[in-house]
């Protein structure tokens, strides 16, 4: 189905509510959305050993944690070379700590760590991104996913691209705990069976290797409880922030199966009709 105006949206929800599962049914629904995880573009730049790559790597190697900052950079790099962000850089690019993998052409490197710490202290508009010049092309819509996690990083992305639909996934947290108590894993293809629903054909074997399933190590309630408690404390005061900003939109229920009718609904009703 064909989107009449862009779809900057993020699902939240707590773990094993869902979210992948109804990212790729959107996904699949709407040719026209993209994917954008800030897990993969980090990936990506470790990878390729781009000099944001190598400074993540660094970083993780170190025990640190990936600074806000260079995410963000990430992303604002992510959605100008897609040309769906515009940049006011005097040039006409946008400076970048990646190579030609994720710069545009003619792009200015830094050329040192206090370039880059000046840069990431600076405005948004200092850095070359405003608002005012995104695109409402539905060809360049996304679903952006592992970040934003917090209020305070969903501020800082409002001054790259405001999002304008955050869907809060809710199922109840007994329901949860009953599924990931059912949920098996064929390890080398990431593939997840689930004894209530979507069972393996043989229990405990993988459907098309024939290889055994595992369970995963966090897949019981104690460890279940503890992630869901830290995500109550980050994600009430999130969902606060886009509520304040007219975008937050609540969906419940007790299966992935009976939240994707409501969710395709209310996408249709948003940005197609």
């Amino acid at each position: 189905m064909a989107l009449r105006r862009a779809a900057r949206v993020i699902l939240v929800g707590a773990p094993g509510v869902g979210k992948g599962t109804q990212s790729e049914r959107l996904l699949q629904r709407f040719p026209q959305l993209s994917s954008i995880s800030s897990g993969d573009l980090l990936r990506y730049n470790v990878k390729q050993r781009t000099p944001l790559g190598i400074k993540v790597e660094s970083v993780m190697k170190s025990g640190g944690l990936v600074s806000d900052d260079l995410i963000l950079r990430l992303i604002g790099n992510e959605l100008t070379q897609r040309g769906w962000l515009n940049s006011t850089h005097p040039a006409g690019n946008v400076l970048t700590l990646a190579s030609s993998a994720l710069s545009a052409e003619g792009a200015q490197p830094f050329q040192d760590d206090a370039e880059v710490a000046a840069f990431l202290s600076s405005p948004a508009q200092a850095r070359g991104f405003i608002q005012s010049q995104l695109s409402n092309d539905p060809t360049h819509s996304f679903l952006l996913d592992g970040f934003p996690r917090t209020a305070t990083q969903a501020k800082r992305l409002d001054e790259i691209i405001p999002i304008n639909l955050v869907v809060s996934l809710k199922t109840p947290v007994d329901v949860i705990l009953e599924r990931i108590s059912g949920r098996w894993v064929h390890e080398p293809s990431g593939r997840v069976y689930n004894t209530t629903f979507n069972a393996p054909k043989v229990p405990g074997v993988d459907d098309i290797t024939g290889e055994p399933l595992v369970r995963r190590a966090d897949d019981n309630e104690k460890v279940y409880l503890a992630r869901y408690k830290k995500f109550q404390e980050t994600a009430e005061p999130l969902l606060d922030h886009y509520a304040r900003q007219g975008v937050l939109w609540e969906v419940e229920g007790m299966s992935s199966d009976e939240i994707t009718p409501k969710l395709i609904t209310e996408f249709e009703r948003r940005f197609v009709e």
